[in-house]
């Protein structure tokens, strides 16, 4: 049984094959069709992706996906009181820097959760750094370097000096740097509050291209930090990253009530970033969907005329003993081969066009053509195909094959 449907599919082919060859300037034309289609939607797929992963990679690269940090402060009344007089009007707590106890086995058992792929602590509070008679106002992260290089990526924005943090060594931004008239190699004098002090060594500088990051952020030892904002033993965030990163409103929520922390979450803390990735990919989709309409409708145009051009020879075929399902499978498997044909074309024109971007373009931000973005470019073609054959198909399907034959 299974024989005899491959060699009905065989002949099957060969027909469709046959009508395709004896018209094939009808062919050329809704093949380019078709391959054009194919490489916009390679191309427009991966140019959006592309500048997706450089939008997040450039902001997401910069911080941690999940920060856990202490409770935060509210005011409480007593029970008697509140319930007798509710207030009408209040004034939030201020937030002061608050530690985490017992960061060690929060770590430790952070670690083992799967899913996330990074925890880092972090002691983070204000100070100000001295060199001479300049002074700015910086924010001081006290890390560990192993752990934190996992979250934010700093050895690959080092732009001068080392990825070093031992003892009295420190890594300052680049506007910093050239705000105060250091290089690595110079100490600078840091004052916390309470009169507390500390010198640093500079031992690298780097810069992430975000002006905040580049003029404010200043990092040192754990330890250090630790004993200059009077936090000894503490640590005031710990700094998650995850896999999948647009889970992280659910992960931050999850480890919230697994930790007792506060938890914030680049997702509440970036939101026009987010609507801006959700736009682009509602266009993209668009743009997809409007292509494959046009991809669709010039082959059914094509498959519509073949089969009026066709009509004696479907008369001659049904009247032979063909039954209408082959008929039509016969020009279902048309508009298929019309579709995987262009989609080849349209395969190697989309490569090209992304490999011209990469390389003669403005080179704001590398593209790379995913594999699932082919693979759907091509079924899109087919099933585009399939579809527009489907009512041509039909139609050739029902003929009469005494009326078909006679049909001039």
């Amino acid at each position: 049984m299974i024989d005899t449907l491959l060699a009905r599919l065989w002949i099957e082919r060969r027909i469709a094959w046959r009508f395709l060859a004896e018209n094939p300037l009808q062919g050329l034309l809704i093949g380019i069709a078709i391959a054009v289609g194919t490489a916009v939607i390679i191309f427009i797929t991966s140019i959006m992706h592309g500048l997706q992963q450089n939008t997040i990679n450039k902001t997401l690269g910069s911080q941690a996906h999940i920060k856990l940090e202490a409770a935060r402060l509210y005011n409480r009344l007593p029970q008697t009181l509140a319930a007798s007089r509710p207030l009408l009007l209040e004034t939030p707590r201020s937030q002061p820097l608050r530690r985490i106890d017992s960061w060690q086995l929060l770590v430790q058992e952070l670690d083992r959760v799967e899913g996330l792929t990074a925890v880092s602590p972090l002691v983070s509070g204000p100070a100000l750094v001295q060199r001479g008679r300049a002074t700015a106002s910086v924010v001081v992260n006290g890390i560990d370097p192993e752990r934190y290089r996992k979250i934010v990526n700093l050895p690959q924005h080092m732009e001068q000096g080392n990825y070093r943090i031992q003892s009295e060594d420190a890594l300052i931004g680049s506007e910093l740097a050239q705000d105060l008239g250091v290089q690595p190699g110079d100490t600078l004098s840091l004052l916390a509050g309470d009169g507390r002090s500390a010198r640093v060594r500079i031992a690298g500088i780097f810069s992430m291209g975000i002006q905040e990051l580049d003029s404010r952020q200043l990092y040192v030892d754990l330890k250090q930090a630790q004993t200059l904002l009077n936090l000894a033993g503490g640590v005031t965030v710990l700094e998650v990253r995850i896999g999948e990163i647009f889970t992280a409103r659910d992960w931050a929520a999850r480890l919230a009530r697994l930790t007792g922390l506060y938890s914030r979450n680049w997702m509440d803390n970036n939101s026009q970033l987010l609507n801006a990735l959700r736009s682009q990919s509602m266009t993209t989709q668009m743009i997809r969907t409007f292509v494959g309409l046009v991809v669709a409708l010039g082959i059914a145009s094509v498959l519509a005329v073949s089969v009026v051009q066709r009509t004696r020879e479907v008369g001659i075929l049904r009247a032979m003993g063909s039954s209408r399902e082959q008929i039509l499978r016969v020009f279902l498997l048309q508009g298929a081969m019309l579709g995987a044909i262009g989609a080849v074309f349209g395969m190697l024109g989309g490569y090209g066009l992304v490999h011209l971007f990469n390389n003669l373009g403005s080179r704001l931000f590398y593209v790379a053509v995913q594999p699932e973005v082919t693979l759907a470019a091509l079924l899109t073609a087919i099933g585009a195909g399939v579809v527009a054959a489907a009512l041509p198909a039909r139609r050739a399907s029902r003929y009469d094959p005494a009326v078909a034959i006679r049909y001039v």
